[in-house]
């Protein structure tokens, strides 16, 4: 009889601590989403190309959140990279599309891939908003100083100062295998990163 109390009692406590879970969480959901400042509509593309697929991907080295500098060459004969350049922290479809790639993280694995998210926002910025965005898989860069030069290498960087939404995918060797810049007003598609990501392993 104290045993089936006993397990009747825990189970009580256990839905009770998924509610506040849930409660809590959905709390933060909205808190973050009251925070989102929405651009509205902007020119799709602003800016020029300065790389081709075929072409050996610009090196460069930012700050991570995790306080180390990254660069590109550290990847190089290790791992195929994606590189997304977002446009700006506290965006609509920004802080839609990388918790987007936490869904898909296994496919990175298996395609022997890592992701590097930039944004030419500041570290402090950067810190801010991924917290409440919740927990993302991959290193997330600032090119915030010199300004937007790692987005300027690539031919990304628009005239107002932030980058175009873009993703690069590069082979072990340094190799650019897949460019999409995108409409900066819409997330990219999943699929065609995924088939992109597939298809450099064949």
């Amino acid at each position: 009889m104290k045993k089936r109390r006993f397990f009747h009692l825990a189970w009580i406590v256990g839905v009770l601590s998924v509610f506040a879970f849930v409660q809590m969480a959905h709390a933060i959901s909205e808190a973050f989403k009251e925070n989102i400042y929405d651009m509205g509509t902007v020119k799709p593309i602003d800016s020029v190309l300065k790389v081709k697929v075929g072409d050996r991907a610009p090196d460069f080295t930012l700050p991570s959140l995790t306080g180390e500098k990254i660069s590109l060459r550290q990847y190089r004969g290790k791992k195929n990279v994606v590189l997304s350049f977002v446009p700006a922290a506290w965006t609509p479809v920004c802080s839609d599309q990388w918790p987007g790639y936490n869904i898909v993280k296994d496919i990175f694995d298996q395609n022997d891939a890592i992701l590097l998210g930039i944004t030419v926002d500041n570290l402090p910025t950067l810190y801010a908003w991924t917290n409440q965005m919740g927990k993302l898989w991959f290193p997330v860069l600032s090119d915030f100083w010199p300004h937007g030069a790692a987005a300027q290498k690539y031919g990304v960087l628009r005239s107002n100062g932030v980058s175009e939404r873009a993703l690069f995918l590069l082979d072990k060797k340094g190799v650019l295998r897949h460019i999409n810049v995108n409409d900066i007003n819409k997330r990219p598609s999943l699929e065609d990163l995924v088939s992109a990501l597939e298809k450099l392993q064949k």
